[in-house]
């Protein structure tokens, strides 16, 4: 299968900078948590949105809400935009829907380290012993080939979700649910589904919705599972916004990388998904590389 594109994802700050605030803080932020690092932003005022309550209650987003898709590093968001996705250690932007970021299936490449260090069974090895790593994006893959190593990195990713939670965050985004495609034929769907099925339940206990990430093949699989709506890299590049949209009643995030998947996705579902072009390394407003566009 064509490997899709996926934001790089390697803007470090210190950890000091951003703990210091308290909403990070509380959402487990650390300098040896094996996760990366983002920004803190300025927020607009924006519409207010519902938000978990004490009782865990969970509140999908809207189908068709302005969205921008702001992993690589947070800022204002613009104008009319009602809902974000941000990296777990950044705040949450105040009064729109937030989604938080989780590389749920995969290592973060500044953490390969950390998962060497702590967990090193939990990373996939192939048969000579040697990571099974995601060459476009330098990130190994985690090893979800058994039920008893799924319990403990659904506790180490649980943490993460927890800690989006307690920042405030709406939903919480698990990348990489199509990790099979790239393990050299040790994991199966299957085993991606059985552990998104334990992080949908860790989301929902915590009040979070949950999210989808890729996998098109997957979408009315997942959603009987209990994920909540999804989060699709280029599905109008290669025509897979339906498989999306059909499965989760067109609460779909569509994120492009090329004019040609932009023009496709809204020629086709800009009336009825939240669609954004974005730079591949998602760049924070400001920067050279930045660029976004909708429909």
């Amino acid at each position: 299968m064509v490997n899709r594109l996926r934001p790089a994802l390697r803007r470090v700050l210190t950890a000091l900078t951003l703990c210091g605030v308290l909403t990070v803080a509380a959402s487990g932020c650390s300098a040896s948590d094996g996760e990366h690092v983002g920004t803190s932003e300025r927020s607009p005022a924006a519409p207010p949105t519902a938000r978990p309550g004490s009782a865990g209650k969970v509140v999908p987003p809207e189908p068709g809400v302005a969205f921008d898709y702001q992993i690589g590093g947070a800022y204002a968001p613009p104008p009319g935009v009602r809902a974000v996705s941000r990296d777990r250690a950044a705040k949450p932007a105040p009064r729109l829907y937030n989604i938080c970021y989780v590389n749920a299936f995969q290592a973060q490449p500044d953490a390969t380290g950390w998962w060497q260090a702590h967990h090193p069974d939990l990373l996939l090895r192939d048969a000579n012993g040697a990571l099974v790593v995601d060459k476009d994006w330098d990130e190994a893959l985690l090893d979800i080939s058994t039920s008893a190593k799924r319990e403990r990195l659904a506790k180490i990713v649980g943490e993460w979700i927890d800690g989006c939670a307690a920042a405030g965050y709406q939903a919480v985004e698990a990348d990489n649910l199509d990790s099979h495609e790239r393990s050299k034929g040790l994991l199966t769907a299957d085993h991606d589904m059985a552990f998104g099925k334990l992080l949908v339940a860790r989301a929902h206990a915590a009040g979070l919705a949950i999210g989808q990430k890729n996998a098109a093949g997957l979408a009315r699989q997942g959603r009987s599972l209990g994920f909540d709506f999804a989060v699709a890299e280029e599905c109008g590049q290669y025509d897979e916004c339906g498989d999306y949209a059909n499965a989760y009643d067109d609460r779909v995030f569509v994120i492009e990388y090329q004019a040609a998947g932009l023009t496709a996705a809204c020629a086709a579902w800009g009336g009825r998904l939240s669609v954004v072009l974005r730079d591949v390394d998602v760049a924070p407003a400001g920067e050279a590389a930045h660029r976004r566009r909708t429909c």
